[in-house]
Order: structure tokens, then sequence, then C-alpha cells
């Protein structure tokens, strides 16, 4: 999607010098109509996605707990749920860390960008020491910090977390793919998008300095920007959420996300397509690449 768009800007510009030709043979009239009637298309089709852009493929990472890479926690009962903070079932545990509300509002862009009333999200992301539930060292008996909600009227689904931790080599993100219904998420397969949240640096920062719990992200922060993240890097527009509130009374992380086709959906230039790879080895806050 990233691509697609910078090959329109170049056709827009391409229009553009068309147009100037125009007017130099004696075509302004005709040229301003033209592009009058461009901006008016181009206005109306903001309008009908509700202003939405399609929010881009990218890849799963080696810890999605879909059943695609191991464990598939969508089909155990228990995971339709708003509070992801705790495990379920046979696990217990709560993952600790500054509180998080996470607002998804789904827009369907097979349907001019009506509200995604009905369809699923999971979501799912790694706690205050950078581990994942289920796969990394430490947490392979706990599946906190995943879980299925079902957008409203509005498109809108709630979950209450914590925020994510900054590991190496990765910038702080969120996982999350969406689902036609909820009968085709539980069932583990056949994902319509599978994308990814970035969180802004500003916030990140004032988390990381509010919580000790996260010493080591403040480190790693330093070492990673999003353009040299291997999977935001190519451009995050679409991805990156605006937040609200504090460390210490709690964060809200929105995000509008345009849901195209599946068979429209493209994939990011960076990262991998494959979710693959091994969980982290060794002591507890071991790092995984994606």
């Amino acid at each position: 999607m990233k691509v697609l768009v910078s090959r329109r800007r170049a056709l827009f510009f391409l229009g553009a010098t068309a147009g100037a030709a125009a007017v130099a043979a004696g075509c302004a009239s005709a040229s301003d109509d033209t592009t009058a009637a461009a901006t008016e298309a181009a206005s109306a089709t903001t309008a009908q996605s509700g202003g939405a852009t399609a929010a881009p493929q990218e890849t799963a990472g080696p810890y999605p707990g879909d059943g695609s890479n191991g464990p598939n926690v969508l089909v155990e009962s228990g995971v339709v749920r708003s509070d992801i903070t705790d495990s379920f079932g046979p696990y217990s545990g709560v993952a600790q860390g500054v509180p998080m509300t996470l607002e998804l509002r789904l827009r369907d862009l097979a349907k001019s960008g009506a509200a995604g009333a009905g369809m699923a999200v999971y979501v799912w992301h790694c706690d205050r020491d950078g581990n994942y539930s289920l796969y990394s060292s430490g947490v392979t008996e706990q599946n906190y910090l995943r879980g299925v909600q079902v957008a409203d009227a509005d498109g809108k689904v709630t979950f209450t977390s914590i925020f994510p931790a900054c590991y190496s080599g990765r910038w702080p993100h969120i996982h999350f793919e969406v689902y036609d219904s909820l009968e085709t998420a539980v069932a583990g397969q056949n994902a319509r998008l599978t994308s990814q949240i970035a969180l802004p640096q500003a916030t990140c920062e004032a988390v990381f300095a509010h919580d000790s719990g996260y010493a080591r992200s403040v480190a790693n922060l330093a070492q990673v920007t999003l353009d040299s993240d291997n999977v935001f890097g190519d451009g995050w527009d679409a991805e990156l959420a605006t937040v609200t509130g504090a460390p210490s009374s709690g964060l809200r992380v929105s995000l509008t996300v345009g849901v195209a086709e599946k068979s429209q959906n493209t994939q990011s230039g960076n990262g991998s397509s494959q979710p693959g790879g091994q969980p982290p080895g060794g002591a507890p806050g071991g790092r995984p690449p994606r």
C-alpha cells in the first residue's frame, strides 16, 4: 500500500505537468475544470471511506498465537474478552505495567468506508519485559496480552491492557488481525488483515521513564527509530496511533483502521510475510525479532 501511494503521487504530478502544458497552449479553462473535478472526486472518495487509509499488510511475527506458528489461542474458550491483562483458562498471572486502553475504529473499505460493525479483532503484544506469552522463556505458561473483541455498530473495539516494552531491534508496537466475523476469528484462520500499530515516541519515552519495570526499554529505544525499524521503516502514516492521558493515570491509544478486501491487501516493503522464527531462549527478557 505504501508503494502504491507513492506511484499515485507520481501520477498526480505527471497529470499536473500535463495540465500546465495545456494552460500554456491556451487551454487554461479546460485545465481548471479538470483540476476542480479531480479535487472534488478526491474529496468524495475520502468522505466515502470515512477518512480511513487502508492499513498495510504486515508480518505477524514469530509469536502470533493464532495457530500459524505453534499454539492457537483463538480456539480457546475465554479468548473473547476486553481486558487482556491477565491469563485465562488453565493459566494464571497478570501482566504488570502502565495501564493502557486500546481503541480501534474499523472502516470497511470494501463498503465505501462504512463502519466495520461485526468484524472481529485479535490483538497481541509483548509485556513490560519484552516477552510474548506462550512463547518467551518464563511465560510459556501464560496467555496474557492476547484477546478478541467484536466491533460495535460504530466499528469500534476496545481492549484494556498495559503499555508494551521496547525490545532490541524493534520499535514499540502492537500486533492485530482483523476477521470478517467472530466465527471466523475463533476458528483460528482466514484473517482478512494482519498489521501492526506503532506507538508515538514521546509517549514511549514518558512511559519508560515513569515505570522502572521498563528499564531495559530505555536503552533499547535509544537504539532504534521508526525509520530504522524493520516493519515501519517504509512508512507508518496509517499505523501510528494517537495517545491521550498520562502514565500515572493511564493511557488511551487510538487508531482508525481502513480494512481493504483481503485480495487487495498490499504487503509492506519491510518485514516478512512469513511468521517463522523461534521463541527467544535463555532468561526472561529475551529479545524477539518482530
